[in-house]
């Protein structure tokens, strides 16, 4: 498989996933600004701030990345309005498309945080992957210290399958010595992931 005719969005609890689209940067802009201090710790993409024009390059190159087949960057958008809840996304990080594995990654917004949102999304996009995409295996993975990003992963119904030792650096870039730290990995193939009771 060498080109995919990438699903556009899904309805889900309260939310939608979809891709970026043209006009998405003001959305993405306040979404990002207000949550930089919540994502700073363990995002290195976060910055202060972004603007508009920033923002709407970034979904637009989303929206490129997505039609080539590239990269499929996903929004999470309220079931009404305008506003951007967080991003997600299935991105290629093990291989091209025919081998039908892809990374998920996720951020949530800083407001929309501690409620359960994450690990909806997170279901929701194993939901998708296996019923709609291609995804044979799908993977998450985490800082070790990121403890509300393993609980979502293991609340997701996602199984560990090890810990990349030294895998990452801890520290902020501009650290002299920047500190080594720990990535947890998760899975989930299709033919085993069950959504869990509840969820």
């Amino acid at each position: 498989m060498s080109y995919l005719f990438a699903p556009e969005s899904h309805a889900a609890d309260g939310f939608v996933l979809r891709s970026y689209d043209v006009g998405d940067g003001g959305a993405l802009a306040r979404s990002l600004n207000a949550s930089y201090d919540h994502l700073k710790t363990f995002s290195t993409w976060a910055r202060p701030v972004t603007s508009e024009r920033e923002a709407e390059e970034r979904a637009r190159h989303f929206r490129a990345k997505w039609l080539l087949a590239q990269d499929f960057v996903v929004c999470v958008a309220p079931e009404e309005g305008a506003e951007i809840l967080g991003g997600c996304g299935y991105h290629l990080r093990e291989g091209g498309l025919a081998r039908r594995n892809a990374e998920i990654g996720m951020w949530v917004r800083a407001d929309a945080a501690g409620c359960g949102l994450g690990t909806r999304v997170l279901v929701a996009l194993l939901e998708w992957g296996f019923a709609e995409w291609p995804w044979e295996r799908l993977t998450w993975r985490c800082a070790a210290e990121n403890t509300a990003s393993r609980r979502v992963a293991e609340k997701a119904g996602m199984r560990p399958e090890g810990v990349l030792r030294g895998h990452r650096n801890a520290a902020a870039p501009q650290a002299a010595t920047p500190q080594r730290g720990d990535t947890l990995l998760f899975a989930t193939l299709r033919d085993t992931w069950r959504r869990p009771a509840g969820r």
